[in-house]
């Protein structure tokens, strides 16, 4: 008798906001019409096309690869028009609701932001890949936007069908897979800075294995300095892409000074951090502060970390 094999998996709910092809296509098309089949991508075509049909936004997003909390955080950071990741994701929302409902922009807060990420996106399309790293693969290194805008017009004019490549990439995210499997090597971007700083001047510490158990703690941090058994400093070493991990992460350093304050000890408690989701809730960052009496490290300010903290009674060179 043969096995029952469920393909449940293979199933999923659509959900409110689900676009279908025929819609994707047509804002698809209307983007295309604005901008003279991509040989003129600026704000106002973009913005041109948007109007018209909404859904022609969440297109563009599929041309940069980017998620709406990505998009926000580019936007942010390139025109210092604050976007945060709830209002990116509500107004992907809103556009993928009402796609073929024409909108006029206005002087709305929600006006603003979808401008100012409009340009972020047009001019992060103008650069194109803008780094040269061999061992570094940059998230425009794709068919259509490897050498910037000028790779769409080439592209949208083959027989191959660029709408569907772009439903796909909506569904799917651009290097998902590729993105799933180097998670790990990302998350150690910042471990390899710490150690680097560390070993440079000849500091002695110790660095504890994922879910290690130290006596003394409910949870091991990523560096002692020296050694657990008489430290001076603890580094937690924390990257995050979103503001709920971020939160959680932020709770772990809590945590570790919860623990030194309850045992009387006056060893530093550091965290380093790298990513756009620490950049999300100013509270997270004041809870983080707190923590670390300001003993707070990015992969900018790393060479810092010596000197700013008690690490610096360890250092040999």
């Amino acid at each position: 008798m043969p096995r029952f094999r469920s393909t449940r998996f293979l199933e999923m709910p659509r959900g409110e906001g689900f676009v279908d092809y025929a819609t994707f296509e047509r804002g698809y098309q209307s983007l295309k019409k604005a901008t003279d089949a991509f040989a003129k991508v600026t704000v106002a075509t973009v913005e041109a096309a948007v109007a018209e049909t909404p859904i022609a936004f969440v297109v563009f997003r599929a041309i940069l690869g980017f998620t709406p909390p990505e998009w926000a955080y580019v936007t942010t950071e390139m025109t210092g028009v604050e976007v945060d990741q709830g209002a990116a994701r509500s107004i992907d929302r809103n556009v993928r609701v009402n796609a073929l409902t024409a909108r006029a922009f206005g002087v709305t807060l929600t006006d603003q932001r979808m401008r100012a990420m409009i340009g972020a996106g047009v001019s992060t399309l103008e650069k194109g890949v803008s780094t040269a790293v061999p061992t570094i693969l940059h998230r425009l290194d794709k068919v259509d936007t490897k050498e910037g805008i000028k790779s769409i017009e080439p592209v949208a004019d083959l027989g191959a069908p660029y709408p569907v490549l772009l439903y796909e990439r909506f569904l799917g995210r651009p290097f998902a897979s590729h993105r799933d499997s180097v998670s790990g090597l990302v998350g150690e971007v910042v471990e390899g800075a710490i150690k680097d700083v560390l070993t440079a001047a000849k500091v002695s510490f110790r660095e504890t294995k994922r879910a290690e158990r130290i006596e003394g703690f409910d949870q091991a941090p990523d560096f002692i300095i020296p050694d657990e058994f008489h430290p001076v400093a603890l580094i937690e070493a924390k990257l995050s892409e979103d503001d709920g991990t971020a939160r959680d992460k932020v709770a772990r350093v809590q945590r570790l000074r919860t623990l030194r304050d309850q045992a009387g000890n006056d060893y530093d408690v550091i965290a380093c951090i790298a990513g756009r989701g620490f950049r999300v809730r100013r509270e997270d960052m004041r809870r983080l502060l707190q923590a670390t009496d300001g003993k707070v490290f990015t992969l900018e300010t790393m060479h810092l970390l010596i000197d700013q903290t008690r690490i610096r009674e360890y250092r040999s060179r």
